[in-house]
């Protein structure tokens, strides 16, 4: 018996009316990009696993999935290393391209790269699928889309103000409620190891710090230990979950617990900066807050790290990204700052399906089919088919002169708004009869005012 066919754990298929909703959040996630003055990219789906392999840290790496070699290549594997039963050495071994973890290391490959080619600062976006060996749950998957956006070329605190806004038009035009920000500064953590004495813990530290909201208090402060943080470092870095108040607040309790670290300073006079001057421009429906335990585990942030979340759902983290100035450095060009957001496409079609926030507009129904009569009667619809095509209508004729019940049954399963019934008393009277499909009205129309009527129903 032949295996059902099916996909593989953590991927989908897309049915036509899911598809059309993705393509409205696309579309309106790209249109604010562009207004922006983001210009669009695109980079192949997989890379030279080199270029990908330690940069997202040791978590991140363990979850990219690699393209084995293929022919007289699989020779080279190290079966040494599976002897000794090191299994990522043997695994690296077998692969020298991996699918793409983001959209943000191939974009900085995709800089040094094409350097003499960009003006800069380069602003790009881009709205493509990435991979990632994930534990497939509700809202995360093995494949999903990002859409990005990011800038290189310039430290300019302006860009993070920017990118505040382009989180808050996106997800106010796509009428998202109780949307929170989180912004913290890389530096800040930075501070936090220096004051800790555990300077050359920086990534440990921030990896289980950011883990608070998931395995709490507890939690972090075992994983700190178990990662080789010292007690006495532990005993220093606890005052900062009893941090509270309002951001304000927040960060003058930072300013007192970092003021012997001139970097941990340095973050807080950034992140004062960017939240001046979004409280002076303004956000439509959207809160933001300085977060001290924001860390989202990736070892390229440098600078601002952003965290959107939607208070309406469980989903998490919607939105997210900050500032990497060391980036491109790893491919050999140095001194190239670049700040970045991705929006969550995935997550934020949850959002909307479970809030039913997608307009009515946004279905993927035909507008109009015309019921096959036979030969001369498709002859004749053919050509007002193609009228209504060149109209914008979206339009078709069933293919065969089948039974009325048939036909009436392909138009419902397809959800068409409206049918023509074309017969030889119509085509002898001029007219069209025009059936709609959610009230079962009819309605006899001249063909010349037939895009009109459908247009405005």
């Amino acid at each position: 018996m032949a295996q059902k066919p099916s996909t593989p754990k953590g991927t989908r298929d897309f049915l036509p009316d899911v598809v059309a909703k993705r393509q409205y959040i696309f579309n309106t996630i790209r249109e604010a990009f562009e207004v922006y003055g983001f210009s669009p990219i695109e980079t192949p789906s997989f890379e030279h696993t080199s270029t990908l392999l330690g940069k997202y840290g040791e978590e991140g790496d363990r979850l990219i999935f690699k393209i084995l070699k293929s022919g007289d290549k699989m020779k080279d594997a190290d079966l040494k290393a599976l002897e000794e039963e090191n299994l990522p050495r043997f695994a690296n071994s077998l692969s020298e391209k991996a699918l793409r973890y983001d959209l943000t290391v191939p974009f900085a490959r995709f800089v040094v790269q094409h350097q003499n080619e960009l003006s800069f600062p380069f602003k790009r976006y881009q709205i493509q699928p990435v991979w990632r060996a994930d534990r497939p749950q509700a809202g995360r998957y093995q494949e999903f889309y990002q859409c990005d956006a990011d800038v290189v070329g310039s430290d300019s605190l302006v860009y993070e103000v920017d990118f505040i806004q382009l989180f808050d038009e996106v997800l106010s035009k796509l009428n998202i409620p109780q949307v929170s920000i989180k912004i913290n500064n890389r530096k800040i953590l930075t501070g936090i190891a220096e004051v800790s004495g555990e300077s050359d813990k920086i990534v440990p530290i921030t990896v289980a710090i950011d883990k608070l909201d998931k395995i709490g208090l507890e939690g972090v402060l075992k994983e700190l230990s178990e990662k080789g943080v010292s007690n006495e470092g532990i005993e220093k870095i606890k005052p900062l979950f009893e941090i509270s108040g309002n951001t304000d607040e927040r960060l003058s309790q930072m300013k007192e617990y970092l003021s012997t670290s001139e970097i941990g300073l340095e973050g807080i006079k950034e992140l004062e900066y960017v939240l001046n001057a979004t409280q002076d421009l303004g956000l439509k429906d959207t809160e933001i807050e300085f977060d001290v335990t924001l860390a989202r585990g990736l070892n390229y942030y440098t600078g601002a790290i952003f965290e959107v979340k939607c208070g309406a759902t469980s989903i998490g983290s919607i939105c997210g990204g900050g500032r990497y100035d060391d980036l491109t450095g790893i491919f050999g060009m140095k001194n190239m700052s670049g700040v970045g957001i991705s929006f969550g496409a995935d997550r934020i079609y949850y959002v909307l399906e479970e809030l039913d926030l997608f307009p009515e507009s946004v279905d993927s129904r035909l507008d109009l089919l015309f019921i096959n009569f036979g030969d001369e009667e498709a002859a004749h619809c053919m050509r007002l088919v193609k009228k209504m095509r060149e109209a914008g209508i979206s339009c078709e004729i069933y293919p065969k002169s089948a039974k009325m019940n048939k036909q009436m049954k392909y138009a419902n399963d397809r959800g068409v708004k409206f049918v023509a019934l074309v017969g030889k008393n119509e085509m002898e009277q001029g007219v069209l009869r025009i059936k709609n499909m959610d009230t079962g009205e009819q309605k006899d129309i001249q063909p010349d005012a037939l895009a009109n009527y459908l247009n405005k129903a």
